[in-house]
């Protein structure tokens, strides 16, 4: 196990890496506003559940062959970027779907759906892989052995911590969408706003986010 002085210091590390918003929480963001507290919660789980593929993966060592290889890179992330900006299309084109509930969901929504929905996200953003590639191995104690076990608890305490965080703003967008959607009208504006987020978020890692 890494030494405790080593697990300290990651587990700071981490708080303050997850404490600046990224891709995954846009992500969260996004899906709370245009479908509720409860599918902004199932977002996260399931994009947890994608990363924790990545952090296997990079465990066992097979991470850093995907990420090394420039074609599987690409492949996977302009595979990611796309799904997102179907996803938030579709979210916009359902909207009138939604409109008149406040409380519910899109009635094509449903927890298995937004869980894999949310997993195909979070497996197929490589850059996960590197993270992951560069950090982990900073804080393991090579002298104490299984390298690989040690990397897989070190993924899943920042896991554990990345979910906590993004289910704060996720809850937090949630709320904000109940208590501003007071009618249909407003909350189709709600809903259009979550899906114009996650299409710009697939945009941005399609263009902008690289190597």
């Amino acid at each position: 196990m890494p030494t405790w002085d080593s697990l300290l210091t990651f587990i700071v590390a981490s708080v303050v890496l997850i404490a600046i918003p990224g891709p995954s929480v846009m992500f969260a963001v996004g899906r709370s506003l245009a479908l509720g507290k409860k599918f902004g919660v199932l977002t996260v789980l399931g994009n947890a559940m994608g990363t924790f593929v990545w952090i296997v993966l990079v465990a066992v060592g097979l991470g850093a062959v995907i990420a090394s290889s420039e074609i599987a890179y690409q492949v996977i992330r302009l595979g990611g970027a796309a799904y997102l900006i179907y996803l938030g299309v579709m979210t916009i084109v359902q909207r009138h779907a939604k409109a008149p509930d406040l409380g519910g969901s899109l009635q094509s929504q449903t927890v298995g759906k937004t869980l894999r929905e949310a997993f195909i996200v979070g497996v197929s953003n490589p850059k996960t892989a590197v993270f992951f590639l560069a950090v982990l191995p900073q804080f393991v104690n090579y002298s104490a052995g299984n390298l690989w076990f040690q990397m897989l608890v070190l993924g899943l305490i920042f896991e554990v911590l990345g979910i906590m965080g993004d289910m704060i703003y996720a809850l937090a967008a949630g709320y904000a969408r109940d208590w501003l959607a007071k009618n249909p009208r407003r909350l189709t504006v709600i809903i259009t706003t979550g899906g114009a987020i996650i299409i710009a978020l697939g945009l941005f890692l399609a263009l902008f986010e690289g190597r």
